[in-house]
């Protein structure tokens, strides 16, 4: 029975191909060491399906929408069907719209442009900063960090009970997973919540959907969020998916060119518009077709190998890493919801008498792995997770830390399923000898940036 299931284990924990798997770094005790790329969470390598789906289309590049020439003809209907991979992807209803940003940040920042007036807004203090800030134009209330998910669901559901116009549009932002914590959050129940107070959802699936499957319909949300350079398609571009009739009904978030339908002149002198009611309304300008392309691919690549299987292997990889770090002295991880709040491949911890920024640094100069340090594009949940107690200065401040907080920090793993075996086990013997025997190089401070010192 062990040696099948050992077969089994093997099978499900093969990573995906991802580009730089073979890349190599010096280190500043000599050699070269291939590098370990942990920081998943902030971009993820493309796939290597991705790069060959984009390179075999590449010379048959062309305008979208704007010819009608063989290439402008075959690149519009590749942008086009890219569209219908994507809702295919995220189980959307019929009659939703998959309108193509920069990033999941552009598409918040869309949404929140077609907030019907006086909208009120609800939404954790425990977001990113890209679904956490584009609604300071509504009214918008920030609900303290939970520290179960039970406690979310509560919390929201007080707030919209407690709202002054009980039968005004609402909507609700929220994570699908922490990009601090890596915890997931109860998307599901939220959203009954949200509804059940005539309020919509906004999903921010960003650190989400690389990991596990995003349904639109069984979670039951308005409208999701995700970036393409964190679902392994690195070329700037994202999605706002979801319900159509606040886009529709909302002004262009562009004008421009591809969100008009027909202009005129007026006697007056002025001009008149019709404006586009499909996704075309907000995406004005030429598309970036590569990276709608990219995310389609990574769609593809993503459902073919099977989410069951890539779940499997990141709790492995998780369940490595967590464990490795328990047995180091004066390693602390940090979490909202607890050790067994189900969790993706991200994970923030501190090192008592070590800086964060000094850290992360060794890990790379003296061991070639890629972490990242500071707070996340999250100061408040980090703030929050943190406390004031301050780290050991060191030699290296953090770097986005606000004045009077030069030591406030932590360490950022994160991974996915490109991620093989050696690098998280790398490093763990890392972080273990680092606080052991501390770092074998000096350390300074360059641009905000801790750098070996030389």
């Amino acid at each position: 029975m062990s040696v099948s299931t050992a077969a089994v284990d093997q099978s499900v924990c093969a990573p995906l191909p991802v580009l730089g798997r073979d890349v190599t770094v010096p280190l500043v005790t000599g050699g070269e060491v291939t590098y370990a790329a942990l920081d998943y969470a902030a971009s993820a390598p493309a796939l290597q399906r991705v790069w060959d789906d984009v390179a075999a289309y590449a010379p048959y590049y062309g305008s979208v929408h704007r010819g009608a020439g063989y290439l402008s003809q075959l690149s519009t209907d590749l942008f086009e069907n890219a569209r219908g991979t994507v809702a295919e992807f995220l189980d959307c209803r019929d009659d939703d719209q998959v309108v193509f940003t920069r990033s999941t940040t552009d598409s918040l920042n869309l949404l929140a442009a077609t907030l019907p007036a006086d909208c009120q807004v609800f939404v954790f203090e425990t977001e990113h900063h890209a679904s956490l800030l584009p609604w300071q134009d509504a009214r918008v209330s920030y609900l303290d960090a939970p520290r179960t998910p039970r406690e979310a669901v509560a919390a929201l559901e007080r707030a919209l009970a407690g709202r002054r116009d009980p039968h005004g549009p609402a909507l609700v932002c929220v994570t699908g997973a922490s990009n601090v914590t890596g915890e997931l959050w109860p998307v599901r129940e939220l959203a009954a919540a949200a509804h059940a107070h005539g309020a919509r959802i906004v999903l921010d699936a960003a650190q989400l959907a690389p990991h596990h499957p995003v349904s639109v319909r069984d979670l039951d949300v308005d409208w999701v969020a995700f970036s393409g350079h964190k679902l392994y398609a690195p070329f700037g571009s994202g999605v706002l998916a979801g319900r159509s009739d606040w886009l529709r009904a909302a002004e262009p978030y562009l004008a421009g060119g591809g969100a008009s339908r027909k202009v005129a002149r007026r006697a007056d002198g002025g001009v008149d518009v019709e404006w586009h009611e499909s996704a075309a309304r907000h995406e004005a300008g030429s598309p970036n077709v590569i990276g709608a392309y990219s995310i389609a691919s990574a769609c593809k690549a993503l459902a073919e190998e099977g989410f069951d299987r890539i779940v499997a292997r990141e709790r492995h990889l998780i369940r490595t890493v967590r464990e490795g770090l328990a047995e180091v002295p004066g390693v602390r991880v940090l979490s909202l919801f607890g050790d067994d709040a189900p969790r993706v491949g991200v994970i923030s911890f501190v090192v008592e008498g070590s800086n964060s920024s000094h850290f992360a640094a060794a890990l790379s100069a003296e061991y070639g792995i890629g972490v990242r340090d500071g707070l996340f594009c999250a100061h408040p949940l980090l703030r929050t997770l943190l406390g004031s107690d301050p780290q050991t200065q060191g030699e290296c401040g953090a770097p986005e830390a606000a004045p009077g907080e030069k030591s406030l920090n932590a360490i950022r793993v994160s991974f996915g399923a490109g991620t093989p075996d050696e690098h998280v086990e790398r490093f763990v013997r890392a972080v273990r000898e680092l606080v052991r025997d501390g770092a074998q190089w000096r350390y300074r401070t360059e641009g905000g940036r801790c750098v070996p010192a030389v």
